[in-house]
């Protein structure tokens, strides 16, 4: 079947394939439409939709669902992601499969409703407190919000941990076509963990805090091995890359603008590839290296250069110093989109 749709509602058809039981929510431009969504088609289909009082609540409330094992999920924008930050925490210290949607706007404050990628750093490294990680993904297409919502839940379920679907103002509001998928995901088992009030799951204990520190300690060490382990699932994708001179890197709304930007530079001779993230955590660090060596890189983004950082770290840990050194940035700020012949204009002046 193909609908077409927004690229928040294809959220939320892809939170009902994955088999979410729950959505906690609380509307926020632009991500307003996954709220408005789940509020008509969940109790269609059997499932449960609670209007949350505020951000806050939406992630504690799924701290609870979560912990009696229910897939459940929120989304949000920029202010109430930073306001769920500390019960994402508690999730990842936890060991709780939960899913938020941020369809990120321009900050910092209240900002306005226009398209950023400027929430990367909490998105990607772990905004609240402790040394943790969530599972990051970055959709690029209407059809994507829907296939990696579902595989939020699969690697949020997979390792146990929150999982983050990272998108923009853009992405949210914009239509395309979307294929579902023929069949729902199975139902995971949690018993194994979690507190469900029955006789087999009586002994199963839900925590995230250990008063004596060798304890915390040996947590976190458990954890950091998780995060290591989870670099198996790290997905990107190149284009036109094989023969190219420059490397232009983008995720999400800023890839589209990058395979446009190669394409142009092709038709004037100019040998020009991209290199797409596709999970930002775990990042597709091996990848990005083999896409990069020998090639002049620039990244388009729109944040103050945070994703370009994180390129120049990542190719500096491959051992390409001098590719890591030279990564340009073009960006645009405050809900500005990249242009296509700013980009070329840059690729050009880069090279």
């Amino acid at each position: 079947m193909v609908k077409f749709v927004k690229g928040n509602e294809a959220v939320v058809m892809g939170a009902l394939y994955a088999g979410c039981d729950l959505y906690f929510g609380y509307p926020i431009t632009p991500a307003s439409e996954i709220a408005h969504g789940a509020a008509k088609w969940f109790p269609m289909l059997g499932r449960t939709f609670v209007q949350a009082e505020c951000e806050t609540a939406s992630v504690n409330m799924m701290f609870g669902a979560a912990a009696a094992g229910k897939l459940c999920m929120t989304a949000t924008s920029g202010p109430g992601f930073s306001l769920m930050q500390e019960g994402i925490s508690y999730l990842a210290g936890a060991e709780l499969p939960a899913v938020v949607v941020n369809i990120n706007r321009a900050g910092p404050g209240l900002g306005n409703v226009y398209p950023e990628q400027s929430d990367y750093t909490p998105a990607v490294k772990g905004g609240g407190h402790g040394n943790y990680k969530a599972f990051t993904v970055a959709p690029a297409s209407a059809q994507e919000m829907c296939d990696l919502t579902i595989l939020a839940f699969r690697m949020a379920t997979k390792w146990r941990t929150p999982a983050i679907v990272f998108a923009d103002g853009l992405q949210g509001q914009m239509m395309e076509s979307v294929k579902l998928p023929d069949a729902e995901d199975a139902k995971p088992d949690f018993s194994d963990w979690a507190a469900q009030g029955e006789a087999k799951t009586r002994t199963n204990l839900v925590k995230s805090i250990f008063l004596d520190a060798t304890q915390q300690e040996e947590f976190n060490r458990k954890l950091q091995e998780k995060y290591a382990k989870m670099e198996e699932d790290a997905l990107s994708e190149t284009y036109l890359a094989d023969d190219a001179d420059i490397l232009i890197v983008g995720y999400g709304i800023s890839s589209r603008i990058a395979r446009t930007t190669a394409e142009t530079l092709r038709a004037e001779g100019i040998k020009a590839g991209c290199f797409r993230p596709i999970t930002l955590s775990p990042f597709p660090s091996k990848a990005l290296a083999a896409a990069a060596k020998g090639r002049k890189v620039m990244v388009i983004a729109l944040d103050a250069g945070q994703f370009a950082d994180d390129v120049r770290l990542n190719l500096a840990k491959s051992g390409l110093g001098e590719e890591a050194s030279g990564v340009e940035l073009v960006s645009r700020m405050g809900g500005q989109v990249v242009t296509v012949d700013d980009a070329v204009a840059a690729a050009k002046k880069a090279l």
